[in-house]
């Protein structure tokens, strides 16, 4: 075994392990409840760590990894063109509604809400 990932949080390594699998790439995910125990052991010895069962597969999974820290930390919004809840931007569907976002345009804005004050 060999430790190819360590996270900033459980959600981050939840993700890389997940990507690792469906690459089939058996992982292990370490100290998934260690946070809890931060202040009795040191905080740097708490984060998760994701670990590759078969040393073979190092290589291709840290190809994976890689990948994985290269995609751009984002923060902007889109609005729903049919409730106006704010959406992440890498959302596909509305968490409010589930209406699409991936077209979310000035101009699709525009036309519903157009259409929204023909219905009134």
């Amino acid at each position: 075994m060999k430790k190819i990932y360590t996270a900033n949080n459980l959600l981050e390594a939840q993700i890389v392990l997940d990507m690792l699998e469906h690459a089939m790439i058996p992982a292990k995910l370490f100290n998934q409840y260690a946070q809890g125990g931060t202040g009795d052991i040191p905080f740097t010895h708490a984060y998760p760590e994701v670990w590759i069962i078969r040393d073979a597969d190092y290589e291709r999974g840290r190809k994976i990894v890689q990948q994985y820290e290269a995609i751009p930390q984002t923060t902007t919004v889109v609005h729903c063109p049919v409730c106006g809840e704010e959406n992440p931007s890498n959302f596909q569907l509305c968490w409010h509604c589930g209406g699409g976002l991936e077209t979310v345009t000035a101009d699709t804005v525009t036309t519903v809400a157009s259409q929204k004050n023909r219905l009134k």
